[in-house]
């Protein structure tokens, strides 16, 4: 069967044509585009602090608390990384799901502002997400949060930063992260082209397209060479050694390009005995769950569930 013919008839907007190419030229035009869809800081529902990241430059964090959380208890952080393929994005894009979701978990959430390539390449935005962890365990007491359950989650790209951060995590061995949560994770920088070992007919079809992943994996790049013993911090899915990494949950649609990525990456740490939890929605291309329906309902439940497992078992 062909992508339109297995795409899930709530996603049907998807299917509208005229995409423009993704290139150095028109990046200006996609960021202004899709950052005019979103709140400003002032209108967002977080608060702005700012730390300093690991070459001096000031590194923007937007925290998020509930206002049921009891106060006798000392809440889970979630830190969240946003999507946008390393190249647009910041917290804004998520705000009122960040601030629902801190009520609903009784959770901190610290959404990171990290800075976007091709301006600021590889390992530039990982290095800021790893300041932000390093930021939430240096204020677990002014925070009152329970350092015992810190947990990293993302869309799309952030996800990948997100799989990428508790590699390094784990590498430099000084913070302990109890879970990962990535949706739709970006992991390797292979796909969308002839290089890649997963060639499907249905996927990347509808969506997020082939070109535009290249673009943006080459825009985070830059000049770094790929066969130095950071490949896994850059590109997730080619790190070797996936053992003593946290449990992860993990969820994909069915027609997105990322799909036998992420498939292949959740077996891997499933044979590296990590603990894995594999949704793949049918009829779904990538970002489904910016457009309503009954799979993106079934998605937002599986991740809340997921999240409040990791939060009493941590």
């Amino acid at each position: 069967m062909k992508a339109h013919e297995l795409l899930d008839p709530d996603f049907n907007s998807f299917l509208t044509p005229g995409a423009e190419a993704w290139t150095l030229d028109s990046l200006p035009a996609i960021r202004e585009r899709v950052h005019g869809t979103f709140k400003s800081e002032q209108q967002a529902r977080c608060e702005s602090l700012w730390t300093t990241a690991h070459d001096g430059e000031g590194l923007r964090l937007c925290l998020y608390r509930p206002a049921s959380a009891a106060r006798e208890k000392r809440p889970a952080v979630i830190l969240y990384l946003h999507g946008g393929g390393f190249v647009l994005g910041r917290p804004e894009m998520a705000d009122d799901y960040l601030a629902d979701l801190a009520e609903e978990l009784a959770a901190i959430i610290v959404a990171v502002d990290y800075r976007l390539a091709p301006e600021h390449p590889f390992p530039i935005p990982l290095e800021d997400c790893y300041t932000a962890l390093g930021w939430v365990f240096a204020h677990q007491q002014a925070l009152n949060i329970d350092a015992d359950k810190v947990i990293v989650m993302g869309h799309s790209a952030g996800a990948g930063l997100a799989a990428a951060l508790a590699i390094v995590a784990r590498d430099r061995g000084e913070y302990c992260i109890a879970s990962q949560v990535l949706i739709y994770p970006m992991l390797d920088y292979r796909s969308g082209s002839s290089a890649s070992p997963h060639q499907n007919g249905t996927t990347g079809v509808i969506g997020w397209p082939p070109q535009a992943n290249q673009f943006c994996w080459q825009c985070l790049r830059g000049n770094h060479a790929l066969d130095d013993s950071r490949i896994g911090w850059f590109s997730p899915a080619r790190q070797e050694d996936l053992s003593n990494l946290p449990p992860t949950f993990l969820a994909v649609g069915a027609l997105d390009l990322f799909l036998e990525e992420d498939v292949a990456f959740a077996m891997r740490l499933s044979r590296a005995g990590v603990a894995v939890e594999l949704h793949v929605y049918p009829g779904a291309p990538h970002m489904f769950d910016q457009h309503p329906g009954n799979v993106t309902d079934q998605s937002a439940r599986d991740i809340v569930r997921s999240l409040q497992r990791s939060i009493a078992s941590a």
